[in-house]
């Protein structure tokens, strides 16, 4: 089912079993996880069907600290979520991300990988993938031609990646429309989460909209399914009775902020054509590549950080301004127009480009941001049009960060020369050792997560290992935000993962 929130009388009461706030890939992973229940499952989504500029500027803030993109541009506020946009690339975490590690400080899950595999496999068919598989040796025998460097399987390895083209907004919007158990309300943002007289449950949550409309939303059990920083916001600014927000008894909602460091950091020269089709894809076309990954007993051993390195032809890369460059216009729609011109621009002047370039690599990294309690979403003084206090990130990287890139390209470095396959040239950022910063150049992955993060204490989290709120009964928070550690891959696999984990959980309670 299917209602315009601003078509609603004023102040009409909305009641569910559960009530979901949040229609992208968490919230619309558990809603149809819901589908064949007996329990009536509202599910809240601030915009509409399409893209509304109003709507996406209340994701407005200010950032600060290393330079970053526009919030209001940062993600997609209307049914489908960021999914509306996104790559579809997909690749589950690996076992020592889920670890303590003691070179990474605040690093452990509560739960194992072995946790999340069985939601991993169904995750698989949420965003319509392939098979739960992703070594490379099933890969191998199902496509032609994936042949891995030479290097060490000590050292590195081929982290694989199967790609979506599901787009939830499109996929999903038929069958939860005609769900009877599932009742969609477009344009009802959530301004204010309310407690009980013990401010141990959450008995209510106040939405509004631009028509001037506000309704109040009971439920037994709320899953907060609105994004890293969107429900962040929405924790600190329901602070009429809990005045540092809820949840936030111990201050940490908000902190720990964590993206994926996205930045060309070396080339790989080969003096002979390597034939393969392992380090490739093409959106729509591919069903499975890698890229170069780090073994556990290596980061061990250099006490560094988990990350991967994705290689894309240097004749094409060497246009290629930064997506912190062309990403800078707070209209998501101008800034995506931006940045595909330029890399059109880029493959254009490639083409131009001949001699042993033809057989030269960029090696893009993609890493996981140590966690760092300065690196924070907080309230500003600054309102909304809807009255909600804006979110303001300062987002911090730290040295581990930095010697945890120099150290994967030193030791790609080595392991190209020693199988002879070419040499590796670090990028001018990398080369002094005792430089612990970042180009403004850098790039996010637009992978937001950690600020409401999962500890069984609750003094080291604000969420336990079923997702919910430390000291709140009812109250849960699905998505990336409760990442303790964000691992290298994109985030939506596991984000989907966890979120069919809590919903399994959720079932257990009504």
């Amino acid at each position: 089912m299917h209602t315009d929130a601003r078509k609603l009388p004023n102040q009409s009461v909305i009641t569910g079993d559960i009530c979901i706030v949040g229609a992208g890939a968490a919230g619309i992973s558990i809603a149809l996880d819901w589908m064949n229940s007996d329990y009536n499952v509202v599910l809240l989504e601030g915009g509409g069907f399409d893209y509304d500029d109003k709507v996406q500027e209340l994701y407005n803030g200010k950032t600060s600290g290393q330079k970053y993109f526009p919030l209001k541009s940062a993600r997609l506020h209307y049914f489908g979520g960021t999914t509306g946009h996104w790559a579809g690339m997909c690749s589950p975490m690996d076992d020592l991300d889920f670890k303590i590690r003691e070179w990474v400080p605040n690093s452990g899950w509560p739960i194992s990988k072995k946790d999340l595999d069985p939601y991993y496999a169904k995750a698989q068919e949420t965003l319509q993938l392939g098979p739960y598989k992703y070594d490379y040796e099933y890969w191998d025998k199902e496509l032609p031609d994936l042949n891995p460097f030479p290097f060490k399987k000590e050292v590195v390895w081929n982290k694989m990646w199967q790609f979506s083209v599901a787009h939830f907004g499109k996929e999903y919007k038929n069958p939860i429309v005609k769900s009877g158990q599932i009742h969609l309300y477009t344009y009802a943002n959530a301004i204010d989460l309310r407690l009980d007289s013990t401010k141990k449950h959450i008995t209510e949550i106040e939405v509004a909209n631009h028509s001037g409309k506000r309704h109040i939303v009971k439920a037994k059990h709320f899953i907060m399914a609105c994004g890293t920083i969107q429900n962040t916001r929405m924790l600190l600014a329901s602070n009429t009775q809990m005045p540092q927000g809820i949840g936030n008894q111990n201050d940490l909602v908000g902190r720990y902020f964590q993206e994926h460091l996205e930045v060309a950091s070396a080339e790989l020269w080969l003096p002979k054509n390597f034939p393969t089709n392992l380090y490739s894809w093409t959106y729509g076309e591919t069903k499975a590549s890698a890229e170069l990954a780090i073994t556990e007993r290596t980061q061990r051993e250099h006490k560094m950080l988990n990350g991967t390195a994705s290689l894309e032809p240097l004749r094409i890369a060497k246009h290629a301004k930064p997506r912190m460059e062309t990403w800078q216009d707070n209209d998501p729609r101008k800034s995506s127009e931006n940045m595909f011109a330029n890399w059109r621009e880029a493959e254009k002047l490639g083409k131009k480009e001949t001699g042993n370039i033809e057989r030269a690599y960029a090696l893009i990294t993609r890493i996981e941001q140590a966690p760092n309690p300065n690196s924070r979403v907080t309230l500003g003084t600054e309102k909304d049009s809807l009255g909600v206090p804006r979110a303001n990130l300062h987002w911090e990287l730290t040295p581990l960060d930095k010697y945890s890139v120099r150290k994967m390209y030193q030791i790609l470095g080595q392991q190209a020369g020693l199988s002879e396959i070419g040499r590796i040239r670090l990028n001018d950022f990398l080369r002094d050792e005792n430089d612990h910063t970042f180009p403004d150049s850098t790039n996010g992955g637009w992978h937001h997560m950690g600020t409401t993060r999962m500890s069984d204490d609750p003094k080291k989290g604000v969420v336990d290992a079923n997702c919910k709120v430390h000291g709140i009964s009812n109250l849960f928070i699905a998505g990336a935000a409760c990442f303790p550690t964000s691992g290298a891959p994109n985030p939506t696999l596991t984000l989907t993962a966890l979120s069919l984990r809590l919903s399994d959980h959720v079932k257990g309670l009504v």
